[in-house]
């Protein structure tokens, strides 16, 4: 299950992970197509590697739950959570 997104702040988490974290990010999904559709054209690819299975990779995840090991859980990426999330990515990232 998807956290309702701003797409803005997903483009902002998106690029300050890739960028300054230098992370790989991932969306993890059984069916990749609409997310590419719907995402390429406003440019939400810019900052992600790639699609791969749920739980393929090991890493910090974002998830509505606690559904693996160092899992950032959150109910939205919007402009208000965005620094939170970065501070609790990076924390997580810390504990590998």
């Amino acid at each position: 299950m998807n956290p309702p997104t701003w797409f803005s702040s997903f483009r902002d988490l998106t690029l300050y992970c890739s960028v300054f974290l230098k992370d790989d990010v991932l969306i993890e999904t059984d069916d990749p197509d609409p997310y590419y559709r719907w995402m390429r054209p406003r440019g939400g690819m810019d900052f992600v590697e790639d699609f791969v299975r749920p739980g393929a990779e090991d890493g910090v995840r974002l998830d509505v739950g606690r559904n693996y090991p160092r899992t950032v859980v959150t109910d939205r990426i919007a402009p208000e959570n965005v620094h939170s999330l970065i501070h609790l990515i990076r924390f997580c990232r810390g504990a590998a």
